[in-house]
């Protein structure tokens, strides 16, 4: 069919990429077009085959998922990154939506999964695990418990600062885009981080899960 999603599976084990084409293929809006069995042959099938999402194993060989997810997102920027990984810890999240993924899920996850983050990315929104989200959720709850400190309300010039460096932007992206200086909108993140109890670039992250900005197109 002429509107099915075209997908490129890039894993490293024979018998998952199977399994994940399998589930694909049963769906009757995709299609697997494509299959690659470490990151640079994920690169080099997406840029022949120009599909709508490539399902991205994080841990291959040659060349890891988030590091071809990066390259991939430079030189084919409107191809959608769903990355797949077996851990929950959530170590590589942020480096993963900075290199412009658009979703995270878990391998031993329900197969409906999958496909409802396959139709969530292909729509331009973001998709993260629920099994990975709960983590992030209680991660930050408990941190704030721990401190017992109460958040303070945020200025909509810091609560834009922080949107945009939780997606990824430069300090020098965010002066150009909110048309203030670079010392301005380090002022603003300190002083939002400092207000929201967050001291490293994966609170940030955290946070902005939690206030569904992964999720904006």
């Amino acid at each position: 069919m002429s509107n099915c999603l075209r997908i490129v599976i890039a894993e490293d084990h024979a018998a998952v990429r199977e399994g994940f084409a399998m589930i694909v293929n049963a769906q009757p809006d995709m299609e697997v077009v494509g299959e690659a069995g470490d990151g640079r042959e994920a690169i080099s099938l997406a840029k022949e085959l120009a599909p709508d999402i490539v399902l991205m194993d994080i841990s291959m060989p040659t060349l890891n998922g988030l590091k071809a997810a990066a390259t991939l997102k430079r030189i084919a920027p409107d191809i959608k990154i769903l990355t797949l990984t077996r851990h929950t810890d959530d170590a590589y999240m942020q480096e993963l939506f900075q290199a412009g993924v658009s979703g995270y899920v878990l391998k031993q996850s329900a197969a409906s999964q999958l496909t409802q983050a396959i139709r969530t990315v292909a729509k331009g929104e973001s998709f993260l695990d629920p099994g990975v989200a709960g983590k992030v959720f209680n991660a930050y709850g408990e941190k704030s418990r721990l401190r017992g400190e109460r958040t303070k309300s945020l200025t909509s010039r810091e609560e834009a600062v922080l949107h945009d460096i939780a997606l990824g932007y430069s300090n020098r992206e965010i002066a150009e885009k909110l048309d203030i200086s670079i010392k301005t909108v380090e002022s603003y993140k300190a002083s939002s981080m400092e207000k929201l109890d967050l001291s490293s670039r994966r609170d940030i992250v955290r946070y902005a899960i939690l206030r569904g900005w992964m999720n904006e197109q």
